[in-house]
């Protein structure tokens, strides 16, 4: 965004702002978003209420619990107005065009029975489930009777089955997907004669390990008693501009929104920090406990998506990658909340909510940060990279916490080539693999363009580490503090014989290993790569307790116990000897760092095959380090060591016991203190 158009818009942000102060002072709820932590982050609102549509207003007499709406792509709402057993048609104007409460069926007059879904198809076909008659109605646009489907027959369904649709949608080639009460199979499925052709989407069986348990434990008589493990079923289902099917489940599910293909499969991407839920985060207490409970998803263009949570009344919408967006509205009796939301659906731009509570449509129109987020993701599908990148950068201004915008503008720098300034914006946005990719494009290319500078120092390193090594073999005599450290990471057997009984290890330079090992760790903590480390601790000297604790923990711990078990080994004995194996993990740690910033996602095994072979190879040696100290046999080294573990854990509990009653103590003198000096001030 050029300087001057960034100076227009920060004026023109300021001539507005009373108003928008007065609006959003007006605003019945708060926007926010998740960050990558999983924390709920403020955030502007995305919309605001704008009108209620009722249908007094609308002169065709009150609503009557509203189940479904649909608005159609020239802006013509249909609402199925389920208590008065009709569908009120709104035109673009907002003035009714029509009101279908009845029709003529093979010469007979017929009416709706509580009718729960509708789909309205682009040849103005109308699809209704009227769940009270057990069928879906077909009407022409005009309101005329074209087809009923039935009662579906075929061998899978039980010879009891009850028909009752409740929801539904058609695809383009008049294929109707339905969804009926009490079925867990799955969507049904219907070809564009009416005849039933299966299931397709059914979900996952969810049961927990304690009822898997109990399960097994009883008796044939008993497990017949128990309730059935049966699938989650569907509670809406929708069709996108592509073809796929949108489908929800109220149960609690890690996937409660899916995108099936025409195979049944489900391909809804869940790119985002967190899967396409609803809230991350609530209470478990209060009236609006409890995980969110998707009820309703309603398609917009470019992949963007939205789902009702009937939990707290909040609509949530996503993009095609299953990014968060925004979130806003709750329950509640202002103006811009709801009593009991059932449809979504979009006017434009806008955004409609059916209230069957309130038994109205509420209307929002998009805020400046709503329009600028919806824009940029609309953009960035499109791939127009320089209008999205204007419409974070508005959105940015608006909320600087949006990790959304930060990884909207690394897309477009991505594709411009602009690597490093893709790296930059990725890890502002904390998208890791993105900044994977980006940065494989400029280790490439800047391997590339330096590859004569690169194989020389190779080649320099390799002659450099060739020289020392014969230098050191030239002056090399008996191996002395440091020289026994490199020699036991090889001879193990003999090395940590020679530091016990030849006295060649010194607790200095032990002491010197311990602490090397820990700043290592402090600076690897601190240094490591974006991919391994996005986010380096606060307190980077802190870091150093993971070492030295455990460290001196095992100590103290093995002394204890082998004092008791006949072992041979002073504690003075048991330091050097941990120390000396520690040795693997401190010459790790530098080719660690370097890794940790020269890899890229798929390339991570390595930098953890590495490591995990350093953590083998000082087991290792610690174990031949206590078996030959304490002479003890391989047996009574394992059981010694797993001892150990359990002392350590011990030694900890008293501590955590010691001081809590040291705070607890000094609580008790605070107390009293405070006391005496009020008494004597009486």
């Amino acid at each position: 965004m050029s300087f001057w158009r960034k100076v227009v818009l920060l004026f023109s942000i300021l001539l507005l702002l009373p108003s928008l102060t007065s609006v959003l002072s007006a605003v019945p709820y708060e926007g926010y978003n998740y960050s990558w932590r999983g924390t709920p982050e403020p955030a502007p609102v995305p919309y605001v209420f704008e009108a209620r549509l009722t249908g007094e207003q609308l002169g065709v007499g009150g609503f009557r619990n509203p189940e479904d709406m649909v608005i159609t792509s020239d802006n013509r709402i249909y609402v199925l107005d389920s208590g008065n057993n009709r569908i009120v048609q709104v035109g673009a104007d907002f003035h009714v065009e029509r009101v279908i409460d009845s029709f003529t069926a093979h010469g007979v007059l017929d009416h709706f029975a509580t009718p729960q879904g509708l789909f309205v198809a682009q040849n103005g076909h109308l699809y209704v489930a009227d769940t009270g008659n057990k069928r879906i109605v077909e009407l022409t646009a005009a309101g005329e009777f074209v087809r009923a489907i039935g009662q579906p027959e075929a061998d899978i369904l039980p010879a009891n089955f009850v028909y009752q649709p409740i929801k539904l949608t058609v695809d383009s080639a008049g294929r109707p997907y339905v969804i009926a009460k009490g079925v867990f199979d799955g969507i049904m499925q219907f070809d564009a004669g009416g005849t039933f052709t299966g299931f397709m989407g059914v979900n996952k069986v969810q049961f927990s390990l304690a009822d898997l348990f109990w399960k097994r434990m009883m008796t044939k008589e008993q497990r017949s008693k128990m309730v059935l493990f049966v699938p989650i079923e569907f509670n809406h289902v929708a069709i996108d501009e592509d073809g796929f099917i949108f489908a929800t489940s109220a149960e609690q599910s890690e996937e409660p929104v899916k995108r099936l293909n025409p195979s049944g499969i489900d391909v809804l991407k869940r790119s985002g920090y967190w899967p396409p839920m609803g809230d991350k985060i609530y209470s478990f207490t209060g009236t609006r406990s409890d995980p969110s409970s998707i009820h309703y998803v309603t398609p917009d263009k470019n992949g963007i998506y939205s789902i009702l949570d009937q939990t707290r009344g909040r609509i949530f919408t996503y993009d095609r990658d299953g990014n968060l967006m925004y979130t806003f509205a709750r329950f509640g009796e202002q103006q811009g909340t709801f009593k009991s939301p059932s449809a979504v659906a979009m006017l434009g731009d806008r955004m409609a909510v059916l209230d069957k509570g309130m038994n109205h449509i509420s209307l929002f129109k998009p805020t400046l940060y709503g329009q600028a987020v919806r824009s940029a993701v609309i953009h960035t599908d499109e791939g127009d990279s320089d209008l999205a990148v204007e419409a974070w950068h508005q959105a940015l201004e608006l909320n600087n916490n949006l990790e959304l915008a930060y990884i909207g503008i690394g897309k477009a720098e991505l594709r411009r080539g602009n690597y490093i300034e893709a790296m930059q914006y990725f890890k502002q946005g904390m998208h890791q693999e993105y900044y994977s990719r980006a940065f494989a494009h400029y280790r490439k290319e800047y391997m590339w363009d330096n590859f004569g500078t690169i194989l020389a120092s190779l080649a320099a390193i390799v002659i450099l580490l060739i020289a020392v090594r014969k230098i050191v073999r030239k002056r090399a005599g008996e191996p002395q503090a440091v020289g026994m450290a490199w020699y036991t990471m090889f001879h193990p057997f003999k090395g940590f014989w020679e530091l016990k009984y030849e006295n060649k290890g010194r607790v200095w330079f032990s002491l010197v290993l311990v602490f090397l090992l820990a700043f290592l760790y402090v600076i690897k903590h601190q240094y490591n790569g974006f991919l391994l480390n996005p986010i380096p601790p606060v307190y980077v000297l802190g870091q150093a307790k993971f070492v030295l604790i455990p460290f001196f923990l095992w100590c103290v711990a093995n002394w204890s116990l082998t004092t008791l078990m006949d072992g041979e080994g002073k504690f003075k004995e048991i330091v050097v000897a941990g120390a000396y194996a520690l040795c693997p993990l401190i010459l790790v740690q530098v080719p660690l760092i370097i890794l940790s910033n020269t890899l890229t996602i798929p390339e991570l095994p390595f930098y953890n095959l590495l490591e995990a072979v350093a953590w083998l190879w000082f087991l290792g040696l610690l174990f031949v380090g206590m078996l030959t100290i304490h002479q003890y046999t391989v047996g009574k080294t394992i059981v010694t060591s797993f001892l150990t573990l359990i002392v350590i854990g011990i030694i900890l509990f008293l501590a955590l016991l010691f001081f809590s009653l040291l705070q607890q103590t000094l609580s008790l003198g605070t107390t009293i203190f405070k006391e005496i000096i009020f008494r004597i001030g009486e």
